[in-house]
C-alpha cells in the first residue's frame, strides 16, 4: 500500500488523537516518498504524502499540517512555486517548509526559497538522524503550540466578562510569544546563537534578568549566558557570556536543579511554590551582570530533553515591579521546553558534525597507512629484480618485503578485529592464564618497535605465581597494543614500565611511559574510534587511531576494565588493566599454545590449486614447488572439476570467492578461508571441508597441514583433501 492511503487510512481512526501531527511529504519519486515516509515513521505522527504541487496545495485545503518537506525540482510546478501559493493563503501561510534539495550549495535557489518563507533546506541524499531531528523540533513546537492553543480556548471558554477578556488577551500574548520564540529558537543549529537568543527572548518579556547555565557533555557546568535589562534607556537589553555562576546560593540551586530536574523558587513566589530561599537579595552582579540593582524573586526552570537535563535556565525578578505568577511560571516551562529541544537538536548536530569529520580523517589515514608499506615494497621489488648475484640485497630486500607485509596483516587485523567485535561475532577462549607468560608473549611481540626506537623496557612482576582469567592471545594483543602506544608516543632513548600485581580480586597490568603525555580534555574521549593524541606525530609514526579502541572493547569483553591517567602534556601516562585473577585450582592444563615451527621436509603429494587470482595461484604454486609437491592449477571451479579426476590430487586449496562457481559448491572436504568468524567455519564443515585457515597463508601452517596430511597417506589409499581460500577478510 503505498505511504499516502496508508497514512490516510489511518488518520481517519486518529481525528480524535489531539497528540498527533501532521507532515505532509511532497516529492514527485515515489522511491523518495517510501524513504522519508520510512525515516519519519519513528516519530509516530499522521504521515501525508503528495506527487506533484497540485496534489499538496489540495492536501494543504483539506487540513493543517505541522511542517511541510517539501522538493525544489519537480515538473510541472515546483517545490518554490507551491511554497508561493501555500503562502498566499492566510490559513497555511504559517505552516514551516523544509526544502529538500540536490543544489543545496545554490546560493539564488535559498535565498529565493528564504524569501518564500522556508525555515531551513536538506540536502538530498538525507542524513536521516538530521531529517527526523529537524523534523521533530517543528512537530514538537506545533504539538506545544496545540496544547497552549487548547488551553488558552478553555480559558476563553470558562472565563466571562472581564476576566474572560483579560484571560484570552494574556493567552493571545502567550501564544505570539511562545510563536516568535519557537520560530527564533528554531532559525539556528548553532549552540551559542541559541544561547544567546533564549537570554534575549526571556528579558524583558518574562523576567528583569536571566541567566542560562548549560551543562558540559561531562556533567560539569560550561559558561553562562546573561541578559539583563539596563537603567540607560540607551543601552536597553545586555547580553554577556560569562564563565560561571558568581554567587555562592544561585550556583548551588542551579546545580540542584540539574540534579532534580524540577523547578524551584526563591524569594516572592505564589503560594503554590514551596521552596526555600536566602534571606538577603540576589544582586544581578553576583550572577556576572554589571548592572547593581536588587533581584527580588527568581524561578529556576531545568531545561530537559530526551529524559536528560540539559541546565537550567534562571528568571529574576527585580525594577519592573512584576510578579512571579503561576502563568508566568507556566510560560517559563514551556519556553524552557522549546528551547531544551533546540538545544539537544544543536548538540546532536555538532556530534554527527564531529563524528564526520572524524570518520574522514580516519579514512585519509587509513588510505595514507595502506600505501606506506607499498613504497618499500616496490622498491624491494625491482632490488630483486636488479641484484640477483648479490645474497646481501637479496637478503635485505626479502625482509623488507616480510616486514611491510607483517604491518601491512596488522592493519587489516585490527580492522578486522573492531568490526568483529561491534557486530558481536568475536569468540574468546576464557581459561587461568599465567600473567609472567602472558607478559612474556606481548613483550616479545612488541621488542621490535621498541629496540628499534632505543627505549629503555622495564618489566616488574611478582615472584609468587599470578594467575588471571582471559584469553591468553587476545591479553598479549591487549598488552602489546598498550606497549606500542607507548612506544610511539614516547621520544627516543625514553622509558617505557609494564608491571603486573594481585589487587584484592583482579590483576592489574600497567604500562607507563615517560612520553607526549595525554592533554585533559583528551582524557575521557582517548578510547573512542579514530582518536589520536595528535595527529601529525601519529601520522608520521603510523596508527589508524582504532588501537585504543580494540584494547578497551577486548578488555570488557573479558570482564575487565581500562583507563588511561597522565598530569597533562609532555608528563608521560599510565594505562591500566584490571581483568578477574584466577585461583590456583582454575589453572589450565593444557599449555600457552606455543607450537614448533615445521621441520622442513619434502612432501609427495599432488596439490591442486584452485584460485581465480593468477598471483595468488602462481606464487603459491612455486612454495608448494619447493617443499616437493606436484602441483596443478585452475582458475576457475569448472576447470577444477575437470582436472580432479585426471590429476586425483591428494589436496585441493580452493578459494571460496571464485566466479560462477563458488568454492563452497566445488569443495569436497578441507577449507583455508580469509573469513575467519565461526559461520565460514562452520559452513566450511557443512561443504566437506576439513580444515578452515585465515588468509593470507602461513607457508609453515600450510607445509604443517600437507605433512599431516602426508603422513595419513600411508595409512589410507584414497584421502582428497580440500582447502578453500577466499581472497577477502571479512
Amino acid at each position: 500500500m503505498p505511504i499516502n492511503a496508508y497514512a490516510m487510512d489511518n488518520n481517519r481512526e486518529r481525528q480524535a488523537e489531539p497528540d498527533r501531527a501532521d507532515i505532509l511529504i511532497v516529492d514527485d519519486r515515489p522511491d523518495k516518498l517510501l524513504v522519508y515516509g520510512t525515516i519519519l515513521e519513528d516519530l509516530g505522527q499522521n504521515l501525508f504524502t503528495a506527487a506533484s504541487g497540485e496534489q499538496a496545495l489540495k492536501q494543504v485545503l483539506e487540513r493543517d499540517f505541522a511542517v511541510i518537506l517539501l522538493d525544489v525540482n519537480m515538473p510541472g510546478m515546483d517545490g518554490l512555486e507551491t511554497a508561493a501559493l501555500i503562502r498566499k493563503r492566510g490559513r497555511s501561510a504559517h505552516i514551516p517548509i523544509i526544502f529538500v534539495t540536490a543544489d543545496f550549495n545554490d546560493d539564488h535557489h535559498m535565498a529565493k526559497g528564504y524569501a518564500l518563507g522556508a525555515v531551513d533546506y536538506i540536502a538530498s541524499p538525507v542524513v536521516p538522524e538530521i531529517l527526523r531531528a529537524k523534523v521533530r523540533v517543528f512537530v514538537d513546537l506545533y504539538l506545544l503550540a496545540q496544547k497552549a492553543q487548547r488551553q488558552a480556548q478553555e480559558h476563553v471558554a470558562l472565563a466571562e466578562e472581564k476576566v474572560a477578556r483579560a484571560a484570552a488577551e494574556q493567552a493571545t500574548r502567550r501564544l505570539a510569544f511562545l510563536a516568535q520564540a519557537s520560530v527564533a529558537l528554531a532559525g539556528s543549529l548553532d549552540l551559542a546563537a541559541i544561547t544567546r537568543e533564549l537570554a534575549g527572548l526571556c528579558v524583558p518579556f518574562l523576567a528583569d534578568v536571566c541567566a542560562l547555565a548549560l551543562a558540559a557533555e561531562d556533567g560539569k557546568s560550561a559558561s553562562t549566558e546573561v541578559a539583563w535589562m539596563s537603567d540607560d534607556p540607551q543601552l536597553g537589553l545586555i547580553r554577556r557570556s560569562v564563565d560561571s555562576v558568581g554567587h555562592r546560593w544561585f550556583g548551588d540551586a542551579v546545580e540542584r536543579v540539574r540534579n532534580s530536574g524540577k523547578l524551584e523558587t526563591f524569594g516572592e513566589r505564589p503560594a503554590d511554590a514551596a521552596t526555600g530561599g536566602p534571606d538577603e537579595p540576589l544582586l544581578a552582579r553576583d550572577i556576572g551582570a554589571a548592572a547593581d540593582f536588587p533581584v527580588d524573586g527568581m524561578v529556576i526552570v531545568p531545561l530537559s530533553a530526551r529524559g536528560r537535563t540539559l541546565g537550567a535556565l534562571a528568571l529574576g525578578l527585580g525594577p519592573s515591579g512584576r510578579k512571579l505568577d503561576a502563568d508566568a511560571l507556566s510560560m517559563a516551562t514551556d519556553l524552557a521546553a522549546r528551547a531544551a529541544i533546540a538545544l539537544d537538536n544543536a548538540r546532536l548536530y555538532g556530534k554527527i558534525q564531529a563524528e564526520d569529520r572524524r570518520k574522514d580523517e580516519f579514512l585519509a589515514m587509513l588510505a595514507h597507512e595502506l600505501r606506506n608499506p607499498l613504497a618499500p615494497i616496490s622498491n624491494a621489488v625491482h632490488i630483486l629484480q636488479m641484484s640477483e648475484k648479490d645474497p646481501a640485497k637479496l637478503k635485505w630486500a626479502i625482509e623488507v618485503i616480510g616486514r611491510q607485509l607483517r604491518q601491512l596483516v596488522r592493519l587489516v587485523d585490527d580492522l578486522l578485529d573492531v568490526s568483529r567485535i561491534t557486530r558481536g561475532k568475536i569468540e574468546l577462549k576464557i581459561e587461568s592464564i599465567d600473567a609472567t607468560q602472558v607478559v612474556a608473549a606481548a613483550i616479545e611481540t612488541s621488542r621490535p618497535f621498541v629496540d628499534a626506537l632505543e627505549h629503555s623496557l622495564t618489566v616488574l612482576l611478582p615472584p609468587e605465581p599470578l594467575l588471571v582469567k582471559g584469553d591468553f592471545a587476545r591479553v598479549a594483543q591487549i598488552l602489546a597494543n598498550l606497549i606500542n602506544n607507548a612506544a610511539k608516543y614516547t621520544n627516543e632513548g625514553w622509558r617505557i614500565a609494564v608491571t603486573a600485581a594481585r589487587e584484592r580480586a583482579n590483576v592489574v597490568f600497567r604500562v607507563r611511559d615517560t612520553g607526549i603525555g595525554i592533554p585533559p580534555d583528551l582524557l575521557s574521549s582517548i578510547f573512542e574510534p579514530f582518536t589520536q593524541i595528535d595527529r601529525t606525530l601519529a601520522r608520521s609514526q603510523g596508527g589508524l587511531g582504532i588501537g585504543l579502541t580494540l584494547v578497551r572493547r577486548l578488555v570488557e569483553m573479558q570482564g575487565g576494565r581500562v583507563f588511561a591517567s597522565s598530569d597533562g602534556p609532555d608528563q608521560g601516562s599510565e594505562f591500566t588493566v584490571s581483568l578477574p585473577a584466577a585461583s590456583p585450582a582454575q589453572r589450565a592444563k593444557s599449555d600457552s599454545g606455543e607450537s614448533g615451527r615445521t621441520a622442513a621436509a619434502a612432501l609427495d603429494l599432488c596439490v591442486l590449486v584452485v584460485d581465480d587470482n593468477h598471483d595468488v595461484a602462481e606464487s603459491t604454486a612455486v612454495l608448494l614447488r619447493l617443499a616437493g609437491c606436484e602441483v596443478h592449477l585452475a582458475h576457475d571451479g569448472e576447470e577444477a572439476l575437470r582436472l580432479v579426476p585426471r590429476v586425483r590430487p591428494d589436496a585441493v586449496l580452493l578459494d571460496i570467492g571464485l566466479p560462477r562457481m563458488n568454492g563452497y559448491e566445488v569443495a569436497e572436504r578441507v577449507a583455508v578461508s580469509g573469513y575467519g568468524q565461526q559461520e565460514h567455519r562452520l559452513r566450511s564443515k557443512q561443504a566437506g571441508f576439513d580444515q578452515h585457515v585465515v588468509k593470507p597463508i602461513d607457508p609453515t601452517a600450510l607445509a604443517g597441514l600437507l605433512a599431516a596430511l602426508s603422513s595419513q597417506r600411508t595409512a589410507s589409499s584414497e584421502n582428497v583433501v580440500n582447502f578453500p581460500l577466499r581472497k577477502t577478510a571479512d
